[in-house]
């Protein structure tokens, strides 16, 4: 699937996602909102994928006539962006950052990150949207200002900050999607990723048998099983592991 770039016009979007356009409280109350046509968005986003959504197929999942929608959101590029911050302010978000007070930033950035994760695990279409440009919204601001509060006790500059924040996200991006892309494969072509590495058996063990591979040979049972389950967290604790140096050498 290739990456979405919006295209919305930014100055409807932010009025949008911050409810300066909302209806006047007197009068009928509307059968529709922009929360209500966003939340309608995500569904149909979570159920099959970001190419599947369009203002029509909107419009029916809300039992609506498809104009009726262009009175709250313009196109469909402003209903992105309203999605995706909408999703990033979702009530489920920073639940991995309860009970984390009076930790230390190390501890509630580890947090962060699993958050992200099952962010991007819930609402896959998210890492097919394009981080440039991204508007700042109440989700995004709220998501910006709690990771700047975590850090707000070290010793990194402001620029630093702002550059671990694309560090964490890149990294959490990059190990997401590894794992979405081997499920979407086993769903793809039928063969699940343990039927795949079996297949393989036969034909390793005639060749490890050579004792041309004497490294893989000495491998405990279980190793690769291992990598797989433990690999966010053992990428993740590495990265963490370079901003504590970069920190404490400057206490």
């Amino acid at each position: 699937m290739s990456t979405e770039y919006s295209g919305g016009d930014v100055t409807v979007s932010l009025r949008l996602l911050w409810g300066l356009d909302e209806r006047p409280s007197r009068g009928p109350k509307p059968s529709l909102t922009v929360d209500k046509i966003a939340a309608a968005g995500i569904e149909l986003a979570d159920e099959e994928g970001l190419d599947a959504l369009s203002m029509r197929r909107v419009a029916a999942k809300l039992g609506v006539g498809t104009m009726s929608l262009y009175r709250y959101v313009p196109s469909k590029a402003e209903l992105i962006d309203v999605m995706l911050d909408r999703a990033i302010a979702s009530e489920d978000t920073f639940n991995h950052m309860s009970g984390l007070e009076g930790k230390g930033w190390r501890e509630k950035m580890h947090a962060i990150a699993h958050a992200s994760r099952e962010l991007y695990l819930r609402h896959n279409w998210l890492l097919h949207v394009s981080p440039v440009r991204r508007l700042l919204g109440p989700g995004a601001l709220a998501s910006f200002e709690y990771f700047l509060d975590v850090m707000a006790e070290t010793t990194l500059t402001d620029a630093e900050k702002i550059n671990t924040i694309g560090l964490i996200d890149g990294y959490v991006i990059s190990a997401t999607k590894s794992v979405i892309e081997a499920a979407q494969a086993a769903e793809r072509t039928g063969v699940s990723d343990e039927d795949y590495w079996e297949a393989h058996r036969p034909f390793l063990e005639q060749i490890l048998a050579t004792g041309d591979y004497p490294n893989m040979v000495s491998m405990a049972p279980g190793t690769f099983e291992e990598a797989i389950a433990t690999s966010f967290d053992y990428g993740l604790d590495r990265v963490l592991d370079g901003l504590e140096l970069l920190i404490n050498s400057r206490k």
